[in-house]
């Protein structure tokens, strides 16, 4: 019997009658974190990590069940662990060991570390599922210092040129990351609202964000930064200059339909060289491929060897 199994609810734990990150209701889930592609209300129970509880009760307006990371729960047949996944607070690999065999389920994951979010910690494993949203060789980011100094200089040109910045980032993860590592020389910063609630929320459990103002109007401060999920939706009386910051942005297809007037490559996922670390890092002889390019990178991993195989 295999650890885990592909359902059309999600993966599936029989010895332990769980579901890590499901997709539909169920009667107990396991969560990676907070993001809504991966915790969905309607779960008879849910449990995730500490760090990840308070925002996923502020969207899903219910308390899951916690545990630390590295402690170890007996559910059923199976021992479980959540190891962290380095992709936004609280996020985490989830660890599935049933009868000596082990599995880990990757959720999210990036390998460098970000000022916000717990690094990530390679877990030994059997076999790995592991996430490939950015599976191809084309995707290579650049260090985190280099990508903020290109955000500041481009910021510091817009004031300078009387603009206001608008940057979009998504409310959880990205957001925080830029708040944490971008200047606070060069003028104010002001969130939408719906990132300044997560601010909120992460600030009330012990996370160090600088503070901000929340926009609330259609005029503001010279030189002001701002962070919005989109920017489609703003509608402000002064000059603006509006960025895209994402992984997708190293495709220039990507950066032509944003229509933006400039574009930074940063992601909360792994790039492909640090796909492949994790991999290695993992110790696994299996590995599944999910959420991303799958196929690309399943095809690569039987070539170097490994047995590989696709969450469908």
């Amino acid at each position: 019997m295999s650890v885990l199994t592909f359902t059309d609810r999600g993966i599936h734990c029989p010895a332990g009658d769980f579901y890590i990150d499901p997709h539909r209701p169920v009667a107990r889930a396991l969560v990676t974190h907070g993001h809504s592609d991966h915790a969905r209300s309607g779960h008879g129970a849910m449990l995730c990590t500490k760090a990840a509880a308070p925002v996923i009760a502020h969207r899903l307006r219910n308390s899951p069940e916690t545990i630390a990371y590295g402690e170890t729960r007996q559910i059923g047949e199976a021992r479980v662990s959540f190891h962290s996944a380095g992709h936004v607070v609280g996020s985490a690999q989830i660890r599935v060991e049933v009868a000596g065999e082990v599995w880990v389920v990757s959720g999210d994951y990036k390998l460098e570390p970000d000022g916000v979010s717990e690094p990530f910690e390679p877990v030994r494993c059997h076999t790995f599922i592991s996430e490939c949203t950015f599976g191809l060789p084309v995707f290579r980011w650049q260090p985190q210092r280099h990508v903020m100094a290109g955000i500041d200089q481009w910021w510091a040109a817009n004031r300078a040129a009387g603009r206001v910045s608008v940057l979009t980032a998504y409310s959880l993860g990205k957001a925080q990351r830029l708040l944490a590592n971008l200047s606070r020389d060069i003028g104010p910063v002001l969130c939408h609202p719906t990132i300044a609630a997560t601010n909120d929320v992460l600030r009330a459990q012990g996370v160090a964000l600088p503070e901000t103002g929340t926009l609330t109007g259609d005029t503001l401060p010279g030189g002001a930064l701002i962070l919005t999920p989109g920017a489609a939706s703003l509608t402000l009386s002064q000059p603006v200059a509006v960025a895209n910051a994402s992984g997708w942005m190293a495709l220039g297809a990507r950066r032509r339909m944003g229509r933006a007037d400039a574009a930074f490559v940063l992601s909360d996922h792994a790039d492909w060289p640090d796909l492949n670390r994790a991999v290695r890092e993992s110790g696994a002889t299996r590995v599944f491929a999910t959420h991303g390019y799958v196929e690309p990178f399943r095809r690569w991993l039987a070539e170097a060897g490994y047995e590989a195989g696709v969450v469908a």
